[in-house]
Formats: C-alpha cells, structure tokens, sequence
C-alpha cells in the first residue's frame, strides 16, 4: 500500500514539474513512456520515421497541455489518447477525403483469421504499415483502440458506412499480405 501511495505522489510530482517546464522531468516522462507510445504511433504510420514524427508532436501535446491532467487518472492512458488523435491529425493532412466503394462492402466478408493466427507481432505490424492511410487508420480505432463507427467516422470526418467498408477491406487487404508472406516463406 506504501508503495501505490509513494508511486502517487512521486507522479504528483513530476507533473508538477513538467507543468513548471522543467526540463528533467520533461526527460524522464518522455523516457517512461517513449516506447508504449512509439508503438501505438507506428500503427498509424507508414514507417519508423512518420511514428517519431507523430510521437514527437504529440509530446508537444503532452507538455503544452499537461496541466489540463487530472491526477488519479491513468497517465499512460491520458498520453496514449494525446497519441491516437495526433495520428488522426497526421492523417487528415497527409490524405485528402475520397469516397470508396461501399458497394463492394457489403459482398466482401472476412471470417477466416488462419492467416494472423500464425504471424508475429512484428509481421502484423509491418503489414499493418503497408495498408494505405485510410485503412490502417480505421483498421487501427476500430481493431486495437476499441471505437465504434460512429466515433471513428466523427474523429475522421467520414460516414459510418465509409469506415465500415475501410474496415471490411483493411481486414482483406491484411489477410492477403500476411497469407501471401506465409506462403512466400514456406510456412503454409
């Protein structure tokens, strides 16, 4: 218990610091939490340097408005979601809208999973990268933050059926590359 209390307060602390903008504690919380949230960056992006580029504006973020946290609330999680929308701004510049195919949607299904089953973390998410933008950012909220339609199409600036059918096709396009690697490196 002495320790939770201990871990509390020295977390008090450090925010408290970083809202002063003292430098050492800028550090120490960017290196706490630099490699949770590269991960979730390099979901988003294309490559290891769009992910550094992503994490360092959404560190900007994190300290421009880290006053604004509220202390007893997850701070990895607070930062975490700092990340995600950061990504979404990265993506609504890079991609001008386009409207898919919805069509097609409704007649494309996805029920075998054989293909992921059998891939590791690195696999999936180098073959994450590859999806195009608008994909890997649905395929992403939907998938791995837990957002429905409707949120992912609000924060996106899309119609709900627009991510669905991104989704639907995310997922093929996914299942394709990951089988195609298997069967590339003969481990069908």
């Amino acid at each position: 218990m002495d320790i939770a209390i201990q871990f509390k307060r020295e977390e008090v602390s450090l925010i408290t610091a970083c809202v002063r903008g003292e430098k050492w504690a800028q550090k120490q919380l960017y290196e706490t939490h630099y490699g949770k949230m590269m991960g979730v960056c390099l979901r988003y992006s294309n490559n290891k340097e769009d992910a550094l580029d992503i994490l360092h504006e959404g560190f900007i973020k994190v300290f421009k408005h880290i006053s604004k946290y509220q202390p007893g609330t997850s701070l990895n999680a607070w930062i975490k979601r700092i990340m995600v929308n950061t990504s979404i701004d990265f993506y609504r510049k890079a991609i001008r809208r386009r409207t898919e195919d919805l069509d097609q949607a409704y007649q494309v299904s996805c029920h075998d999973a054989d293909a992921v089953s059998v891939c590791g973390e690195k696999e999936i998410l180098s073959s994450i990268q590859t999806l195009s933008p608008g994909y890997r950012t649905v395929f992403n909220l939907y998938v791995i933050e837990g957002y429905s339609h409707r949120e992912i199409a609000e924060q996106l600036q899309i119609t709900e059926s627009t991510s669905r059918s991104n989704l639907v096709k995310a997922r093929t396009k996914l299942k394709e590359i990951l089988a195609a690697k298997h069967i590339g490196n003969g481990r069908d």
